[in-house]
């Protein structure tokens, strides 16, 4: 069979889509940083694109994903971002392939689930449809809107689902993957949505792979992958309980890389403290982060040291300090991003 290719037009895209704000543009747009939205993490902010603006942070028009393995916190991610944008007064869609998001939960990360921006899509056509129809009505003007889908690994094909053979291989899925990010790349860029997605990795025989063919590999702007900080990745507390010592585990750690972007310096690296039924501990990131990279012996939470960090914790929260903590944090890396600039002249090209 031979390949044919197109280039579709803005007009034939315009017909496609006609349930999709599409937005004609004469010329590509620059990624926008005015309206940026925070992923719950100081650090991880900073090293998403804290060489393009102070803050850091996700901007609009493109499309994020979240990559690892189980327990490594990418809902939790998905949630945070989803919260940081309802607070701005953005809306937010929330597609759940996997049936596990329920109110409670994301009540710990600030979202507020409206049934009518809620579903659980079984295929990849499904969720797509589901996109492309998406009208969303921020509470702010100009706020960003953002679609999450967690997570790709769980959606299956129309032929999965009605063949018993089903897809073994993946490629039916993989192939409506790519056509469907191929068309919602132009959507969502120039409405200035987010697309934030999770997935799963998966053993291979070269090593991890990401669930859904190249095609999810491709479209996104910033892939992110999450892993367990060995050889300490549970966050453990001890507390005095009739005369002896009591520890449990309160929450994980992980370790987060940028390995691609398109918006930022990619393979930027920071952990993030997940603490059960709190979300992204931000404060105790900062903390251990700040104590580490100056080699202090105690945890200084702006105006006052402390040996132990869940102390510093309830100091920094019990005075407001969460600003004053995270404004430090980001001065300090900038300051140390500044050492690291490559200093040349420009490049004599021929």
């Amino acid at each position: 069979m031979k390949l044919q290719l197109r280039t579709p037009s803005i007009e034939s895209l315009a017909q496609e889509f006609k349930d999709a704000i599409l937005k004609p543009v004469e010329k590509p747009s620059p990624v926008r940083f005015d309206r940026v939205v925070s992923t719950g993490s100081t650090l991880l902010d900073l090293e998403i694109s804290g060489s393009r603006v102070r803050e850091g942070g996700i901007p609009g028009g493109i499309i994020i994903e979240f990559v690892g393995l189980y327990s490594t916190g990418k809902s939790a991610e998905a949630m945070e971002i989803a919260g940081n944008i309802q607070k701005k007064g953005g809306d937010v869609l929330i597609l759940d392939p996997e049936g596990r998001i329920d109110s409670d939960y994301a009540t710990v990360y600030g979202v507020h689930i409206d049934l009518e921006n809620y579903e659980r899509p079984d295929t990849v056509k499904q969720l797509f449809n589901r996109i492309y129809k998406w009208e969303p009505e921020p509470k702010v003007d100009k706020a960003l809107n953002c679609i999450v889908v967690d997570s790709l690994a769980a959606l299956s094909t129309d032929m999965e689902m009605e063949k018993e053979e089903g897809d073994k291989r993946g490629q039916r899925r993989a192939k409506e993957f790519s056509e469907g990010l191929r068309k919602t790349a132009r959507v969502i860029a120039n409405n200035n949505w987010l697309i934030l997605c999770t997935n799963q990795l998966r053993d291979g025989d070269s090593g991890y792979t990401i669930t859904g063919g190249k095609g999810v590999v491709y479209y996104p702007s910033l892939i992110v992958q999450l892993s367990k900080s060995f050889p300490k990745w549970q966050i453990e507390k001890a507390v005095q309980y009739k005369g002896h010592e009591v520890a449990r585990i309160i929450g994980v750690r992980s370790t987060v890389k940028v390995i691609k972007s398109s918006i930022g310096d990619p393979l930027g690296e920071c952990d993030i403290y997940i603490v059960f039924g709190v979300g992204i501990d931000d404060i105790r990131g900062n903390l251990q982060w700040y104590k580490d990279q100056l080699k202090l012996n105690r945890y200084e939470a702006v105006n006052k040291e402390f040996q132990s960090v869940e102390k510093a914790i309830i100091y920094i929260e019990e005075n407001n300090l969460e600003r004053d903590l995270r404004n430090k944090v980001i001065d300090l890396w900038h300051d140390i991003y500044e050492k690291f600039k490559v200093e040349r002249k420009t490049k004599v090209r021929f």
